[in-house]
């Protein structure tokens, strides 16, 4: 897209659309997701086309919901998928959206890759036929999804060929008609007629009312870099935000990267974010001022103390089906965005090669339990699509898949970056640790025999996983240095590449 003239949004809304087709159990049309943009002009938006809760529950009626475990080989995870999983997808919208906003190039060249991969196929390698190996259950279920992912009956393995013509033709017609052909038109009513009929939520009201909006970024300092993040109702960005406010205090010059000490930081600047979260944020997602008061200053000063305490003792002896893009165009236009399907529904709409989301089936989307969710509502997400900003210009492009390892991932490459001076490169294959109720995932590469010796470690549990990992996230990252080079880093965790 750059090479035809198009600047750093035609870039990242290409590469979505096709990821659509080269990594459809990662997102898809009828999922949902964050774009956030840095306009040449000094602009920053955050686009907020994730998914809704639907306008109705279904009056004592039971949905069509059901679990499913994904085995990752050192843990195991629980989805559960079915039509009553399905929430209003906001992807497809979004990025039409966005396009008519800031977009350059004609939408029929911005969507012409996906529709090319669609028809031609793509050969699947070690990570994508792991991808399907893993949510094996969804992409089995039903005849639809069979069709796709199992077509000659086994599931489709390493080095076959994926196609998904339906995709293509529903791509072709979609840029043609405009979104309001998925929203309004016979997909709507083919979606609405299934769930009222099968056991879903959905129905015409909700498809026809999605509205895509534009939010302000979250927006802090850190070490003289300003960050740009995604906003409430989402979680993920401001959980980066208070855990970076915690590590501003530490000075990291004398501290050795991946030590012990490290990662006892690591560790409890985890550990206090998650307590912090529980201790108000989650309850007031939807208050004007939460980002405000979790940010303040009296709300931070205990959680600080604590870390103080214990960093200056001297005695330091998942899954998550979701894709990321980032972008830097030479004009300074930067675009973050970060998109899923959760992991899919297993409902595929019929002649369409899409199959819809299963949010309200996300167990870290729905912390009050299923079907609790308040209706005609938009869903906090952990998603988190970042922009480091150095005298307002675009520094730092990142974000991640990985469910409730987005924010710890993000937050361990930004600071592997401006706190240790790490290049892009190391900096992302860098190993990572994930802290969550009371468990320390860490990846190889650490010293067992050092951290042994620790005993600020919080939580009870450690786990040495014997690979990196997708379940440590995906945080595909674009820098731009001051001299004009530009550099990126595709993460391996999820078969990430770069231009």
């Amino acid at each position: 897209m750059l090479r035809l003239g198009g600047n750093a949004f035609d870039a990242a809304i290409a590469a979505v659309f096709t990821a659509f087709v080269t990594e459809s159990v990662l997102t898809s049309a009828a999922g949902g997701g964050f774009l956030l943009a840095h306009t040449a002009q000094g602009h920053n938006i955050l686009f907020d086309f994730f998914t809704q809760t639907p306008q109705q529950k279904l009056n004592g009626a039971k949905p069509h919901f059901y679990a499913i475990e994904a085995d990752f080989g050192d843990t195991t995870q629980e989805f559960h998928v079915g039509l009553g999983s399905i929430a209003t997808p906001g992807n497809l919208g979004g990025l039409m959206h966005v396009h008519r906003r800031l977009g350059r190039l004609p939408i029929q060249a911005v969507v012409e890759p996906a529709v090319h991969h669609a028809q031609s196929g793509i050969e699947l390698d070690p990570f994508r036929a792991y991808c399907l190996h893993l949510l094996k259950p969804i992409l089995t279920a039903n005849q639809g999804s069979r069709e796709i992912y199992a077509p000659r009956g086994p599931l489709l393995q390493t080095g076959d060929i994926l196609r998904i013509p339906d995709l293509a033709t529903t791509l072709t017609d979609l840029v043609k008609s405009g979104p309001e052909e998925f929203y309004q038109g016979d997909i709507a009513h083919q979606i609405a007629w299934d769930c009222k009929d099968q056991g879903g939520y959905l129905r015409l009201e909700d498809l026809a009312q999605y509205q895509v909006i534009e939010r302000s970024p979250l927006t802090i300092n850190y070490r003289g870099n300003v960050l740009l993040t995604n906003p409430p109702p989402s979680s993920g960005g401001a959980l980066i935000a208070f855990a970076l406010e915690l590590l501003s205090q530490i000075d990291f010059s004398d501290i050795p990267f991946g030590g012990p000490q490290h990662l006892q930081i690591l560790a409890n600047v985890m550990c206090l974010t998650n307590e912090a979260r529980r201790d108000g944020y989650d309850a007031n997602l939807y208050k004007t001022d939460v980002a405000d008061a979790f940010l303040s200053d009296s709300h931070l000063d205990p959680y600080r103390q604590t870390l103080s305490s214990i960093t200056n003792q001297g005695a330091v002896n998942k899954w998550g089906s979701t894709t990321h893009v980032s972008v830097i165009d030479s004009e300074g236009n930067a675009a973050s965005v970060t998109t899923s399907n959760g992991e899919g529904s297993s409902y595929v709409i019929p002649g369409t090669g899409v199959m819809m989301n299963n949010m309200l089936g996300e167990e870290d989307l729905n912390p009050h339990g299923f079907h609790q969710w308040s209706p005609n509502q938009r869903i906090s997400s952990m998603m988190a699509p970042t922009i480091v900003l150095k005298n307002n210009q675009p520094e730092i492009v990142l974000g991640s898949g990985g469910s409730n390892r987005i924010r710890t991932a993000i937050l361990q490459v930004i600071s592997n970056i401006l706190d240790f001076q790490t290049p892009v490169e190391a900096a992302v294959n860098a190993p990572r640790v994930h802290w969550e109720r009371g468990v320390f995932h860490l990846e190889p590469g650490f010293s067992r025999t050092e951290l042994d010796g620790v005993d600020s470690i919080p939580g009870d549990k450690q786990v040495w996983w014997q690979d990196h990992n997708m379940f440590f996230g995906g945080v595909h990252t674009v820098v731009a240095h001051p001299n004009g080079e530009i550099i990126g880093a595709g993460d391996p965790r999820r078969g990430g590449a770069v231009v």
